[in-house]
């Protein structure tokens, strides 16, 4: 049997006419660009995230990125992010001219460690940028105590974490603003590059929207220097079609999820760990192997497909030498980065394909 590591065609072979739907309703109406659909998806996201405001843009780097830059964190200042994560929570901080301070994950969860960021806050801290990694939730309590005794923003990084819950309180509608990515991967995927960022707060929404639209407030006004970044319709159309069933795709998730930790039982694999007030979204299935390298074979070898998330630690990516960190500064993010494998984890996987993603891991010896 071959299990791929991720497929779309469940969920396209589900929602086909609504996504031929949706692009006819585009481009009949000729419009492309900041127009009814993309209103309508912002809309209904962000009552989806408990937000009062949703910024589409155009990718999930962006909707950080924004936030930060509308949030007037740029050189000097400090934002303290994960030291396990994807490269864009970092990069999104550098791109204002900020520096981002790797704080350890928890090494049950990935997640950062809410014990170990306040040794980490100088005078120039300015942010914290908490990740919810592999769609699991971070413990958010705690670290908005923190951001609230030092005067510090939070913004939600929820790229992989569409619907998941903390204490039954919907990730990113905790600090002052969150970004989400839709690239097609994603729990809620769009057809393309896709993002949003989504706030409470007026004023900022305002601010994010006019930086992500050449700094216009309004045509050839510009009151900041922006980008050009927006959700455009077509993307903007196909998300509202997938967004409805959000909440059946998180939830057959789940059910893969709980197959896999019942099930998968060898002393050779670390399982995931999920804390009480956690109810994660899987978008990754991340089990941990000393031999990690052998057991990657091991299941290639028999049809089913893997990745490893990081296999490059952010503090030992190249792009980053100029802040001077060498192997050993940050150990648990390391040992996560040499252990992590992710297996098969995507909507509408078969009991097949589970119970023998399953059977071929008890194998490994």
């Amino acid at each position: 049997m071959n299990v791929p590591f991720v497929t779309f065609i469940p969920l396209e072979r589900e929602l086909d006419q609504e996504l031929r739907n949706a692009f006819e309703r585009v481009f009949s109406s000729s419009w492309y660009i900041e127009g009814k659909e993309d209103e309508r998806f912002e809309k209904a996201f962000a009552s989806y995230c408990d937000s009062k405001f949703c910024v589409g843009v155009g990718n999930g780097l962006d909707a950080l990125y924004l936030a930060l830059k509308a949030l007037n964190i740029g050189a000097g200042d400090e934002v303290i992010v994960p030291s396990n994560t994807y490269i864009a929570t970092a990069l999104s901080v550098v791109y204002v001219g900020a520096k981002p301070v790797f704080v350890e994950p928890d090494i049950q969860t990935y997640n950062i460690d809410p014990n170990k960021i306040e040794e980490a806050i100088t005078v120039n801290t300015k942010a914290i940028m908490p990740v919810h990694l592999y769609g699991q939730p971070c413990d958010m309590d705690p670290i908005m105590d923190i951001a609230k005794r030092h005067n510090l923003y939070v913004i939600e990084d929820c790229a992989q974490a569409h619907g998941a819950r903390y204490n039954d309180k919907v990730i990113g509608s905790f600090g002052n603003a969150a970004g989400f990515s839709f690239y097609p991967g994603k729990n809620l995927g769009a057809l393309g590059d896709a993002g949003a960022t989504v706030t409470n707060d007026e004023e900022l929404s305002n601010k994010i929207r006019a930086l992500g639209n050449y700094g216009s407030d309004y045509k050839y006004h510009h009151i900041y220097q922006g980008n050009n970044s927006r959700l455009d319709e077509l993307q903007a159309a196909f998300l509202s079609a997938k967004l409805p069933i959000l909440d059946k795709v998180n939830e057959n998730r789940r059910s893969i999820a709980q197959k896999y930790l019942a099930g998968i039982n060898n002393p050779e694999i670390i399982l995931p760990y999920v804390p009480d007030y956690a109810l994660p979204v899987w978008h990754i299935f991340g089990i941990r192997c000393k031999r990690r390298s052998e057991l990657e074979s091991f299941l290639n070898n028999a049809g089913i497909s893997t990745n490893k998330h990081y296999p490059i630690p952010m503090h030992l990516q190249d792009c980053f030498k100029e802040f001077g960190y060498v192997k050993g500064d940050f150990p648990i993010a390391e040992e996560i980065s040499e252990t992590e494998l992710s297996i098969p984890m995507f909507y509408g996987m078969t009991d097949e394909e589970i119970d023998y993603v399953i059977d071929r891991i008890n194998e490994f010896k």
